[in-house]
């Protein structure tokens, strides 16, 4: 039995086997990593069928697997997993060690780091959500000429969307973590070790900081920023910029103590509001 080194207590009368570490989460983590990697070794080769572009090489050791499609002017590193019926477009960058599961998507020129996982159903690099009404109320379309860029040590869950720019970048920092069905609209900035958790939404042009989590459902509307090490509850509405570090709840987002504190005051309002009415009828 693994267990965290602060919490043994000497006198303790057990049987059981005690494998002291400093952090046994940590610890089961790196256990489970291992046997993951018996259980999913890395594959080499190119299976066939699939489609790679003239003039673009596959590292020996990287794998490219059946019914994927690798686009013209596509940089693929060392190592690098593309398992099958993924689709890479052209001039995408892919570096080391980066496993991408089936059914990913990935546009034209976006730019992949070292040491991620893009996990199956993502789609990276369309189309930014921008239109425009013209005289006569017609949404005219405006191209989304931009990129999208994922820094080194990114996980990304299955069925997330990662818009590219409409100008300049959408950008995801190193070691974030992005849970699956996850919303990171044009030109978004996420910052290092931040974490997004299921159905989070973030609009255009909005920066989040480093070392911010964003429970489930949280919305973040554009053109705003989150300081670093925010954390905002699950169904936070974030409308307007969030300058100091701390916990956030509720939409809008306020302080989490205060928002804990109105929540009980919620539930009572209705008889609140008939206890009102009598001192009213009373006068």
């Amino acid at each position: 039995m693994l267990l965290t080194r602060d919490l043994y207590d000497p006198s303790l009368n057990t049987a059981a086997t005690l494998i002291l570490v400093p952090n046994a989460r940590q610890a089961m983590g790196q256990l489970l990593q291992g046997v993951a990697e018996c259980l999913r070794p890395r594959k080499q080769g190119i299976e066939q069928p699939s489609f790679v572009a003239e003039g673009v090489t596959i590292p020996e050791d990287a794998y490219v697997g059946a019914f994927a499609y690798i686009g013209k002017g596509v940089k693929i590193g060392k190592g690098v997993q593309i398992y099958p019926q993924t689709y890479i477009g052209d001039y995408t960058r892919i570096a080391d060690n980066t496993i991408i599961y089936s059914g990913v998507k990935i546009y034209d020129h976006c730019t992949i780091g070292r040491d991620c996982i893009i996990h199956s159903g993502c789609v990276i690099g369309a189309d930014g959500f921008g239109f425009e009404p013209d005289a006569e109320g017609v949404n005219r379309k405006i191209p989304q000429i931009g990129t999208v860029v994922i820094e080194d040590d990114v996980e990304i869950g299955a069925n997330t969307t990662i818009d590219r720019a409409m100008m300049g970048e959408t950008r995801v920092k190193k070691n974030a973590k992005i849970d699956n069905l996850v919303q990171v609209a044009h030109n978004v900035q996420v910052g290092d070790s931040t974490f997004l958790c299921a159905q989070v939404g973030i609009a255009g042009s909005t920066t989040v900081g480093k070392h911010c989590i964003l429970a489930g459902q949280v919305g973040v509307a554009n053109r705003l920023t989150v300081a670093d090490n925010v954390v905002c509850g699950a169904q936070t509405g974030v409308a307007s910029s969030i300058r100091q570090a701390g916990q956030y709840q509720g939409s809008p987002a306020i302080d989490a103590m205060n928002w804990r504190r109105s929540s009980v005051v919620f539930k009572n309002l209705p008889e609140m509001q008939r206890q009102l009415n009598q001192l009213t009828r009373d006068k």
